[in-house]
């Protein structure tokens, strides 16, 4: 193995963890290129991802610095013993990375790379991205390569198991994808069944009022009365979808700050009083986080559209070391279990199944005429 700094088995095993704690392609990456380099004690290290098109989707580096980067210009292409690692699916371990016959050269602001080693990352018969260190951190000997067998043996090691993270990343931003394409496809049936109604009635009320306006003035006011209600409301309709529809700003703000912002523009845009208190909240996973503010906005949801009530209130807390959030309000109610029957669910399927898709639990408390409370607990991660 190499004798650097971070060389031996717990090294091996820091490395491979750092790897599998990420679920974001750009993080796991990143991480793959930073582990190799320190693994192996090379200057330099990349990672590039090959698109369609003869170039790099991705291409991330570890050792030269944001200046140097930008300095450096745009992406490289497939080619020399980029290409070769591509295309050819095999290691490559150089003496002086310069002198071999398919170097083609790299821009001037380019460090000086020597000896090199490099290796395709594969998930079976695809080829996921090409990973190269180069200049090990050691005396070399005369006219050979600075990283050993044993480098190229540990490099492919650390390159099977970035393989299955990356695969696995790309699942997760799937999932995602599918996930918000979902939310979209709900939000453009609420769409069409709230905003279009009423602007299609606005049509029919200000059409009214034309042919009023000479005949009956009186008449003609209160029509337009209406339509200015009508079209209130759909300008209300639509200032929720928005909300929906912009991406949580979890990873930024955080889930309480996250929520907060949300339920301040609800309470703007409906009638109903919509609060918020958040109590000694730690941060929680990604995953749960994501499940505890669709759940927030499914209750909201069902509250603010169907319940007629007055006020909702959204609670998050501390619990343990998770958290647990209840939204209450004071609307018309329903028997959960006559809903159940009927097959209207309200949205609870979707999210009892968040709910336990992060190990949490999910409870209904409603009643005709007792307003509805909605708890989502989940543990700490």
């Amino acid at each position: 193995m190499s004798h650097g700094p971070r060389s031996g088995l717990a090294a091996v095993s820091s490395a491979l963890l750092a790897m599998s704690r990420h679920l974001e392609v750009r993080d796991v990456l990143k991480t793959i290129v930073a582990s190799a380099r320190e693994l192996l004690d090379a200057q330099y290290a990349a990672l590039g991802v090959p698109d369609d098109h003869g170039g790099f989707a991705q291409f991330v580096v570890d050792g030269v610095s944001e200046e140097q980067w930008k300095a450096i210009g745009p992406l490289p292409r497939q080619h020399g013993i980029l290409a070769a690692m591509l295309h050819e699916a095999r290691a490559e371990r150089l003496a002086d990375v310069r002198e071999d016959p398919r170097f083609e050269g790299w821009p001037s602001a380019h460090p000086d790379l020597v000896d090199f080693l490099g290796l395709p990352i594969r998930d079976g018969d695809e080829v996921l991205g090409a990973l190269f260190l180069a200049n090990k951190n050691c005396p070399r000997p005369q006219g050979g390569c600075g990283f050993t067998e044993q480098d190229e043996e540990l490099l492919g090691i650390l390159a099977q198991h970035a393989a299955i993270a990356l695969t696995n990343a790309r699942l997760y931003e799937r999932s995602r994808e599918l996930t918000i394409a979902e939310e979209r496809s709900r939000l453009a049936h609420e769409l069409h069944d709230a905003v279009s109604q009423k602007l299609f009635s606005l049509r029919l009320t200000a059409q009214a009022a034309a042919r009023l306006v000479d005949r009956d003035p009186s008449r003609a006011k209160g029509e337009l009365r209406q339509v200015a209600a009508l079209a209130a409301e759909a300008a209300d309709e639509l200032r929720a979808a928005v909300v929906e529809l912009r991406p949580a700003a979890l990873d930024e703000d955080g889930l309480v700050a996250t929520l907060r912002t949300q339920i301040q523009v609800l309470d703007r845009a409906h009638s109903a009083r919509v609060t918020f208190t958040g109590r000694g909240v730690r941060a929680l996973p990604a995953t749960q986080e994501e499940a505890l503010l669709r759940v927030a906005q499914e209750a909201l949801h069902n509250a603010l559209r169907h319940s007629g009530a007055r006020h909702v209130d959204v609670t998050l807390e501390r619990c343990g070391a998770g958290a647990v959030l209840r939204v209450t309000d004071d609307g018309s109610g329903f028997d959960p279990q006559a809903v159940r029957r009927a097959g209207r669910h309200l949205g609870l399927v979707s999210m009892r199944d968040r709910a336990s898709g992060v190990g949490g639990a999910l409870t209904v408390e409603s009643a005709p005429g007792k307003g509805t409370t909605i708890e989502m607990e989940v543990p700490g991660g």
